[in-house]
């Protein structure tokens, strides 16, 4: 009995261990399970974005299953698929354990990274003209708008815009060229010469050449003769996100549609407040409104002298030359005899103009429809211009400064109450109120005519200038300069006081004309 006992013993045993080492080997075996490595982790849990996606048998899978869901993800769209993608990999060291299906776990990843896609950026195209920037979804948006800015000039459609590719520029960034409808055609037709060398040239179409001393009126093709952008054009092909892209319509109204900007016009020799007027197609008293140096439609101008002009103008300006044929009066050219002892405003005029007719072929040169340069290509004079001839100084005039530091004015020139008994309702000058003592300090250089008792004045300084003028100061406390000295502008002729007719200390400044009293804060700078 005891022998038997020992014998279902062992074979118990062998049993039990038979069927450990048959479960361990189908483990071994089986698919999904990752067997017993001494050498380290065996076995690693992937998560994307923070999710579990499943377990791996190896980091390399992990990551290789990790590119080949994001190429999946970008395959599904035509354009630029930005998208978290935190790839998290643990591993561990087992006996024994199951690793998942592989397309379980990127189908997991796939799920993961959609869940983490940020924004779709499509491909766009950047228009760029100076600092103004606009972004448009396709080529035939940009051409759209170029040629809109194009057609807006072009009322007989001859014209066409291309992009062609920068050559002069490292990247690829188009740039435009405007050519005639014709020209673009001829572009397309290329012309295969059979025969090299004097056979090929008689093989080309002949064309007449005429001089331009032979050609009369008729031989002239009037109309448009080429247009162009003013700016520089350039258009870049970007990815962006559909929120930064820009309308057709609102890109074209922006780039072509008229806006108001600053510019400065710089006064030359000859201009008046008028003619400038003429020149920027703007009001006078508009400029006047624009300008705090202008007092009003007469203000006296001086060459280099800069004004403020606000002009309508569009992003993307458009030049043209057109030939025209036109019948005139016209002016001859203005003869001017310089005379070096007189100043730039004064003038005299020996002989008066006579406008001429002619008929005239010109190129004429716009900007948006605005003229700016005009060449005369042949021309036929009916009836001679005689030209206006006049003598005009060229010394520019003196200038005026304020003849006292502070103050405060208290009366202004023209009509006003009596302030005193003696007084004058018809003041002659501009009275400026300050302490007795004040520097008083000659407004323009010339020559004292007039230094001491002046009655009402009081104490009172007049100085003669070069152009004519004459400046007096009155009430004054001390006269420091006497009759015929020299002085220049800025110099210190007087201290301010209150003699005279006078209410309070203040200094009395005066201008004359050839005897006539003026405001002379009109002409003070």
């Amino acid at each position: 009995m005891k022998k038997r006992n020992s014998g279902y013993k062992k074979y118990k045993f062998t049993y039990i261990k038979g069927t450990l080492f048959t479960l361990f080997a189908c483990m071994l075996f089986v698919r999904g399970y990752t067997p017993f490595e001494a050498s380290g982790e065996n076995l690693f849990h992937v998560s994307v974005n923070g999710k579990d996606v499943g377990t791996v048998d190896s980091r390399e899978k992990a990551e290789t299953l990790m590119i080949e869901a994001r190429r999946n993800i970008a395959s599904r769209s035509n354009e630029l698929v930005f998208m978290e993608a935190e790839l998290s990999v643990e591993g561990e060291k087992v006996l024994w354990g199951r690793v998942d299906d592989e397309q379980d776990v990127l189908a997991g990843m796939e799920e993961a990274l959609r869940g983490g896609i940020m924004e779709t950026k499509r491909r766009s195209y950047t228009l760029k003209i100076n600092d103004c920037m606009v972004n448009l979804a396709s080529l035939d948006e940009v051409l759209q708008l170029l040629q809109a800015a194009i057609d807006k000039y072009d009322s007989e459609g001859r014209f066409r815009v291309e992009l062609l590719y920068d050559t002069g520029r490292e990247f690829s960034v188009l740039t435009t060229n405007v050519s005639s409808v014709s020209e673009a055609e001829a572009k397309n037709t290329e012309i295969d010469y059979s025969q090299g060398g004097i056979a090929s040239v008689l093989a080309q179409p002949y064309t007449e050449r005429v001089t331009a001393g032979e050609m009369s009126f008729e031989d002239y093709e009037l109309g448009i003769q080429s247009m162009d952008f003013v700016q520089k054009v350039e258009v870049v092909e970007t990815y962006l996100p559909e929120s930064l892209l820009t309308s057709a319509e609102e890109a074209t109204n922006r780039i072509i549609m008229e806006q108001e900007t600053p510019s400065i016009y710089q006064v030359v020799k000859g201009d008046t407040l008028s003619e400038i007027a003429i020149k920027v197609n703007i009001p006078m008293d508009r400029i006047v409104e624009m300008n705090d140096s202008l007092d009003d439609e007469n203000s006296t101008l001086q060459i280099g002298q800069e004004l403020l002009i606000t002009v309508p103008e569009p992003e993307l300006s458009v030049t043209k030359v057109e030939q025209k044929f036109y019948e005139e009066t016209y002016d001859a050219e203005v003869e001017i005899i310089e005379v070096e002892t007189w100043y730039t405003n004064q003038t005299e005029v020996l002989e008066q103009p006579h406008a001429g007719f002619r008929k005239v072929v010109a190129d004429v040169t716009y900007v948006n429809n605005k003229e700016v340069s005009r060449e005369i290509l042949r021309e036929e004079v009916v009836m001679k211009a005689v030209a206006k001839v006049m003598k005009r100084g060229t010394k520019t005039p003196p200038s005026y400064i304020r003849p006292v530091v502070g103050g405060r004015q208290t009366s202004a020139f023209g009509l006003r109450s009596r302030p005193k008994k003696g007084a004058s309702t018809n003041h002659k000058g501009v009275d400026i109120a300050v302490p007795t003592g004040t520097a008083v300090r000659a407004s323009c250089g010339g020559i004292v005519t007039k230094a001491g008792w002046g009655s009402g004045y009081g104490y009172v300084v007049y100085i003669d200038h070069e152009d004519g003028k004459q400046t007096r100061y009155g009430h004054l406390s001390r006269v420091l300069v006497s009759v015929g000295q020299k002085v220049k502008q800025g110099d210190r002729i007087a201290l301010s006081g209150n003699t005279g007719v006078s209410t309070g200390p203040h200094l009395h400044f005066e201008m004359r004309i050839r005897g006539t009293a003026v405001d002379p804060m009109k002409y003070v700078k």
